[in-house]
């Protein structure tokens, strides 16, 4: 999933400040606290940047497969 531009509720801008809370949540920080840095002070906000996966990462290996298989049905055609 990509990140959202902006909040669905609010609107605010949250796309940007999502990388700087990924990499600081990565070294060990509370949530809490980087949430509080970056200035996200509404809970529809925070509930964004808390409950985005990024879902490319387990959707990589089955469009591997997929081209994989396409190309040993064209190979079989041929």
């Amino acid at each position: 999933m990509l990140v959202p531009v902006r909040c669905f509720t609010c609107g605010k801008l949250i796309a940007d400040k999502y990388s700087d809370y990924q990499n600081r949540i990565k070294t060990g920080e509370d949530p809490k606290k980087v949430l509080d840095d970056l200035g996200m002070e509404r809970y529809c906000c925070r509930r964004m940047l808390l409950t985005t996966v990024e879902t490319i990462q387990q959707v990589i290996p089955f469009y591997e497969a997929m081209h994989k298989r396409n190309q040993e049905v064209q190979s079989e055609l041929e």
